[in-house]
């Protein structure tokens, strides 16, 4: 997926091309016999070095299997041979996009891909003179998701009564659209780009810019700890709506440091905003600890740093805000923002630090 340069003059972009990633989108809950499917191999990993299932593998399907899922167990899903065609596109790094009941139920990540018949009619008996799904494939990450209809199809680019009737593979301008304004990066992806652990890149790789989408979803990026998730940030909300009241185009930045909420170039200068969706205090203390980490690796020297925050703080959190020349912006009212301004004293005494490298 390509990440597009948002700023004036010259940013370094990322020396490895990544790697086109399809988009698989699938009716997954439909029919009784889907439903039965989704319990069986979607709600639940399977044990596929268990002697009966690893038997039907051929050695080099259950060796993909092995080094995708170390752990011997992974969930699946499948195709049936009509797909075939379509599903000789797909490849490990996919993403998968599960629907049924009028909306996304789950997105996952596509892992291991093969053809074979006695393997899925093991995972997926068929029904008397029925179809088997000749093509399995496993997950590396399934995770739950709430999008209706709609809104996906919109963001496909199709008719928002489009109803998802079928299987599709989506490639180019609309797989991208979907990957970027859903927000995610597969695990594939990053191990392919040398990255070990997102948001962060390799300590000694350059800034990227990133485009802020006006995302629809509060589902928005894979992330991986030990496993890859993907997860769910509730601020986005709050952020799309803080974005749409500027005047000035919003961006983010993606560093060693992590990928940033909000980066602007605007008349009063630079300034990155961390986003939370709470007002606690732990909230606060992590979106300053963030900032702080951030700053260093902004494309332009930092003017100003905010937190963004859906009510206003305590004086607590507040005070903890303005010790470090941070800025406080609360929503007030549906698009309407207040900005506390850290004292100028604070903010000229930071700015060194926010700068150093």
């Amino acid at each position: 997926m390509g990440i597009p340069d948002l700023a004036q003059g010259s940013v370094e972009s990322v020396p490895n091309a990544e790697p086109e990633v399809r988009v698989l989108v699938c009716p997954a809950y439909g029919s009784k016999e889907s439903r039965r499917h989704w319990h069986d191999t979607l709600e639940k990993e399977i044990l596929f070095t268990e002697e009966t299932l690893a038997g039907l593998l051929e050695p080099r399907q259950l060796e993909q299997l092995v080094r995708l899922h170390p752990a011997g167990a992974a969930r699946f899903w499948g195709a049936t041979a009509t797909h075939d065609k379509a599903m000789a596109k797909v490849r490990t790094g996919d993403v998968a996009l599960f629907t049924g009941k009028s909306k996304l139920l789950a997105v996952g990540e596509v892992g291991a891909v093969f053809a074979n018949r006695a393997f899925a009619d093991a995972l997926w008996p068929p029904a008397p003179e029925g179809k088997s799904w000749r093509t399995v494939y496993s997950l590396r990450d399934f995770v739950p998701a709430d999008l209706p209809y709609p809104v996906l199809a919109e963001l496909i680019g199709y008719s928002r009564t489009y109803g998802f009737p079928g299987q599709l593979v989506l490639e180019g301008i609309r797989a991208q659209a979907v990957i970027e304004r859903l927000g995610i990066t597969t695990r594939t992806v990053l191990e392919q780009l040398g990255v070990e652990e997102p948001p962060s890149l390799e300590p000694d790789a350059v800034t990227q810019l990133v485009e802020l989408e006006r995302q629809h979803t509060a589902t928005v990026s894979f992330e991986r700890a030990t496993a890859t998730t993907l997860y769910r940030r509730e601020e986005q909300p709050l952020v799309i709506e803080f974005c749409s009241t500027l005047g000035v185009p919003a961006g983010r930045f993606r560093s060693s440091a992590g990928l940033c909420d909000i980066y602007l170039e605007g008349p009063d200068g630079v300034e990155v905003i961390e986003a939370k969706s709470r007002t606690g205090h732990a909230y606060v203390r992590e979106a300053l600890s963030q900032l702080l980490d951030y700053a260093p690796h902004s494309p332009l020297p930092v003017d100003r740093l905010a937190v963004l925050v859906p009510g206003p703080l305590d004086e607590r959190e507040l005070s903890l805000l303005h010790r470090y020349g941070v800025d406080c912006i609360h929503r007030i009212s549906p698009g309407a923002f207040h900005r506390t301004p850290a004292p100028d004293q604070a903010r000229r005494r930071m700015r060194e630090l926010w700068t150093a490298d």
